[in-house]
């Protein structure tokens, strides 16, 4: 089975990583993989001539152009001429209906390059590497059977090879290692609940030091829970809400949860007066634990996740939007990252036939761990206006790199429509 869609790159050599030198990849990887609907829409967009076998290099980009048609009847058609090396398809839709292509392996389905909603009379570039091997175009249009072009083969090509191809990820594939999850997020909610309880009973008994105590460790076990907050629905805004979109800001009566605790547990308030907050929060929790076993996650999002937790951890913690007292973005920023590899070791046996970057993947979680680890000094982490600007910025770089190839991931694991 071919390898990849994850371009295998160098590992970090050191943790000497800075907001200069860290890289911003598009998916369209190394070899030019796989194209996300987004990354198509940011492309420049190229005229394709029409005919038969219509060729050309352009002055902009200096590249092979084929002008390839996308429509049931004639799928992949244009494409007569076959050569190795970089080149650039030009899909053109001439169908009524919109479409999106793949440029496959006809023997073994692996996907080396996408477009996704090709609009009717539109043409969009598809840019690919290709070595000896054999080819087809595979269309699919809108409320449509999907239709395979004939087989085109590259018979040449010395040492030019085919760019990363991956077969695409069926919702079957992905059952298992979402059932192991929900089971690993049913460990977790009643390692919550306890924990919760331990709160919610000094806050009861009048301790504030040691509800202080108990509020992050119960709060980083509900951080690493991140790709389960859909399933969570409602619950997560009880358990983990911010004054986001609350007119009363922190003395609004919906302002609740673990975020609701801290406030008034760093600000001075009463042990009476956090009762109701904390009472409520441990009874939202117990909740979620009873409720669980019942819930079912969609199959479909689990890879996104493994790339969204860690993307929400940049936006939220490490600029300080969620702290609302005890200055421990990075002690959940770490909690994030722990949350990531959990998902990543369920994924694992999906992706290391697909993706080829997988070792880079996991060098940048260890390289991350240990920039997070370093603001962490027994038991106690640095708040984030105590870092250095060059601190701030290598965590941003680090953890900026980590989730643009946690992207590719989310692009591999995206269920594609095949038939």
């Amino acid at each position: 089975m071919p390898e990849t869609a994850l371009a295998a790159e160098p590992e970090p050599a050191s943790s000497s990583v800075s907001g200069s030198t860290a890289r911003r990849r598009p998916l369209l990887l190394a070899g030019c993989a796989l194209l996300t609907a987004g990354a198509v829409t940011a492309a420049v967009l190229v005229g394709g001539a029409s005919g038969d076998d219509t060729h050309r290099a352009t002055a902009a980009d200096g590249l092979r152009h084929t002008a390839v048609e996308v429509t049931p009847a004639g799928c992949g058609r244009g494409w007569t001429h076959p050569e190795p090396g970089h080149q650039v398809f030009d899909l053109s839709n001439t169908s009524g209906t919109a479409a999106e292509v793949y440029l496959t392996d006809p023997r073994t389905g692996a996907v080396y390059g996408e477009v996704e909603g090709l609009a009717p009379g539109t043409v969009r570039p598809m840019g690919v590497t290709l070595g000896r091997g054999s080819y087809a175009f595979k269309c699919l249009a809108d409320d449509a059977d999907a239709v395979t072009g004939p087989t085109v083969r590259i018979t040449g090509g010395g040492s030019v090879h085919s760019g990363p191809a991956a077969v695409p990820v069926t919702e079957q594939d992905l059952i298992p290692p979402t059932l192991a999850y929900q089971k690993w997020i049913q460990d977790r909610t009643v390692e919550l609940a306890r924990k919760t309880d331990t709160l919610s009973d000094a806050v009861d008994r009048g301790d504030l030091a040691a509800a202080r105590a108990a509020w992050l460790p119960a709060h980083l076990v509900y951080e690493r829970m991140g790709a389960a907050y859909g399933t969570f629905g409602d619950a997560d805004a009880a358990i983990d809400g911010t004054t986001a979109g609350l007119p009363g800001g922190v003395r609004d009566a919906d302002f609740a949860g673990f975020h609701r605790v801290e406030y008034g547990l760093w600000h001075g308030e009463s042990a009476s007066g956090l009762r109701g907050p904390a009472d409520r929060l441990a009874k939202d929790v117990r909740t979620l634990r009873d409720s669980w076993p019942d819930q079912r996650m969609d199959p479909a999002d689990v890879g996104l996740r493994a790339h969204e937790i860690l993307e929400n951890t940049v936006q939220f913690e490490l600029t300080g939007r969620t702290d609302y007292g005890s200055h421990t973005n990075l002690a959940t920023a770490r909690a994030n990252l722990d949350g990531t590899r959990v998902l990543l070791g369920y994924l694992r046996p999906l992706l290391k036939t697909r993706a080829a970057g997988l070792p880079g993947i996991d060098a940048w979680m260890n390289l991350v761990q240990s920039t997070l680890g370093g603001f962490e000094h027994d038991g106690r982490w640095t708040p984030l206006t105590r870092l250095t600007r060059a601190q701030r910025e290598k965590a941003a770089a680090d953890l900026g790199e980590l989730v643009e190839r946690l992207a590719d991931v989310a692009a591999l694991t995206d269920v594609r429509r095949t038939a």
